[in-house]
């Protein structure tokens, strides 16, 4: 269960369940165009990477259509962190459900806490994906994802990390 200190953040917005619940599955479309693998369907797992600075992998566990998408962080580096598999274990939880004549929907990353090292800087960069780039991507049709980075860029670690 969320705690208080657990990452969280709220949207309310005029678009349906079935876009919202769309754009969020669409993680190239809001978080990073350097994604390989399915962000949509149960049990896969996908691989994330911003340059050599963050690297993991994550599973959707849980999909109740329309209504929750739930993500287990299965591998995680960081290259700024003293405990560089931060994250490992924590859920990427997001709830849909309407509000009035709104659709809310209510994201905590569960075990992302204080005692992380990294919690500052990703609560910040989740407070940028999931209040502007993931809102933009639903409201609009167009988020702020990072882009993919040039092919010069795919370093030996990156391939190595990624086949792990």
């Amino acid at each position: 269960m969320m705690t208080p200190q657990d990452y969280s953040a709220t949207l309310l917005i005029a678009q349906g369940k079935r876009t919202t619940f769309d754009s969020i599955k669409n993680f190239r479309g809001w978080w990073s165009e350097q994604i390989e693998g399915e962000t949509n369907k149960l049990n896969e797992v996908f691989f994330y990477h911003y340059k050599d600075i963050h690297l993991c992998k994550i599973k959707l566990i849980e999909l109740v259509a329309n209504n929750k998408l739930v993500y287990q962080v299965v591998d995680n580096r960081f290259n700024f962190t003293k405990d560089k598999r931060e994250w490992i274990n924590t859920k990427l939880i997001f709830e849909i459900s309407t509000e009035g004549n709104k659709t809310k929907v209510e994201f905590t990353h569960e075990g992302l806490v204080p005692e992380y090292e990294c919690y500052e800087i990703c609560n910040n960069s989740w407070d940028g994906y999931i209040k502007n780039s993931l809102y933009n991507l639903i409201t609009t049709g167009k988020g702020q994802p990072n882009p993919k980075e040039s092919e010069e860029f795919d370093t030996d670690m990156v391939k190595e990390w990624k086949l792990k």
